[in-house]
């Protein structure tokens, strides 16, 4: 199997070597970017497994860089935030993060986060792997090894971690997932970042399949707990 590939983006050429070194040694394949326009580049030549975005970039900053990606990429997109500007990190979910860590970080933290993202990739975050490759419900259709979605038979459009998060929900109908639960589940356990990074990609996933968070069709809000799916089985 080919190593997985990651696209490191900062214009911090010491953050891009640390990185590259770190990645390297567990075995990533890396390729560095100084900007949005090369990351736009690079990815257009040869799509990575999963980019390294800062959002502090000359140019096209790491937010516009990002809704570029996100217009014809689905890819992994992990973004560097500073600490101080706890904006940044609601900004850059809401325009297609799947995860961030902040500034300044641990190099092992950031390849930890890598790995589970990656893991993500092809993995059924249903608790029975022996269950059919469809889950059909009214109005939702979802392939689990093609990753594709029809919502209301049009495909939908998700992010990769939009689907891990769908098709963790749909796992078990009915069941109650704590935010907790749900971060085990599709960002992993190494996860150290605020639970609210799951409440920005529910949001995000309603949009994605045409439901609305006050009449629900799909995914139903439990207030002070987390979320469950409510879809009808078809």
């Amino acid at each position: 199997m080919s190593a997985r590939r990651v696209l490191v983006v900062d214009d911090e050429a010491n953050i891009r070597q640390l990185l590259t070194d770190y990645l390297h040694r567990d075995g990533f394949e890396v390729e560095q970017a100084v900007s949005g326009e090369q990351a736009l580049d690079a990815l257009a030549r040869r799509e990575p497994d999963l980019v390294i975005l800062d959002v502090r970039l000359p140019g096209i900053d790491g937010f516009e860089t990002l809704r570029r990606i996100r217009a014809t990429s689905s890819v992994y997109v992990l973004m560097l935030t500073a600490r101080s500007e706890e904006s940044d990190t609601l900004i850059g979910l809401e325009v297609g993060a799947d995860d961030y860590v902040t500034k300044p970080f641990s190099p092992r933290e950031v390849v930890a986060r890598v790995r589970t993202l990656l893991r993500r990739r092809g993995a059924d975050t249903g608790s029975d792997t022996s269950t059919d490759d469809r889950r059909t419900f009214a109005g939702l259709s979802i392939d689990t090894s093609r990753r594709e979605v029809m919502a209301d038979d049009a495909p939908a459009t998700l992010t990769a971690l939009e689907f891990d998060l769908l098709a963790a929900l749909t796992s078990s109908p009915g069941r109650v997932f704590t935010r907790g639960q749900l971060i085990e589940r599709v960002w992993g356990g190494d996860f150290y970042g605020d639970e609210r990074i799951v409440d920005v990609h529910v949001r995000k996933l309603r949009s994605a399949i045409s439901d609305a968070a006050d009449a629900p069709r799909f995914i139903a809000t439990v207030r002070g707990v987390g979320y469950k799916f409510i879809g009808s089985p078809s």
